[in-house]
């Protein structure tokens, strides 16, 4: 098991990044408010989990130890694999998350795309006892990026499984929310309702 990569930040794309390490790039998939934190040529340290399967070692990478293990938690969930688990993790901070569980906010986890109203009270229903209360911790994605916050939000949407088309309407409706400093996972969050609720 791989727990976390330490390298120097070779690539940044829609979906990953690629950090070498020893002379190895290894493509670690993440949420785009990881990803925005992310700078080719800077060293980058992110806890990791590796999904494996038949025909594939994937690595996951994570902004924190706190999202590495509620994106495995999720998962213990059934019917939810390491995609779904990413996109909860892309729309709900984790203690957003532990909030909706614990209040029982199926709207909430209705939010994310790929989880219906079944599906948000199946989660609930089975990880209600194990996720815990929420921690006080960072409140979202805590990343300021400057003008290429509308890229990285696009691009978070389009790898999310929104078409290119929808992905330019969210990022229009939330541009008023950017302010000086925008938060890309912020952004895209509220790009993310603005989508669920058209």
């Amino acid at each position: 098991m791989i727990a976390f990569v330490r390298g120097q930040v070779a690539a940044v794309t829609l979906s990953s990044a690629v950090l070498e390490v020893g002379g190895v790039g290894l493509e670690l998939i993440c949420t785009p408010g990881t990803l925005a934190t992310l700078r080719p040529g800077h060293q980058a340290t992110l806890p990791t989990s590796m999904v494996v399967r038949e025909d594939s070692l994937t690595l996951f990478g994570f902004l924190d130890e706190d999202e590495k293990s509620i994106f495995e938690l999720v998962q213990t969930a059934s019917g939810v694999g390491p995609k779904l688990a990413q996109a909860v993790l892309a729309v709900l901070a984790p203690d957003d998350l532990r909030r909706a569980i614990g209040s029982d906010d199926v709207k909430t986890l209705t939010r994310v795309p790929g989880i219906g109203q079944k599906g948000a009270q199946r989660i609930i229903l089975e990880l209600k006892d194990r996720i815990g209360p929420a921690r006080g911790g960072r409140p979202a994605a805590t990343v300021a990026a400057a003008a290429p916050w509308r890229d990285q939000v696009h691009q978070g949407l389009v790898g999310l499984g929104w078409s290119t088309r929808d992905a330019e309407d969210a990022v229009e409706a939330v541009a008023p929310e950017a302010g000086d400093t925008p938060d890309v996972g912020t952004l895209l969050r509220a790009a993310l309702r603005t989508l669920s609720r058209a």
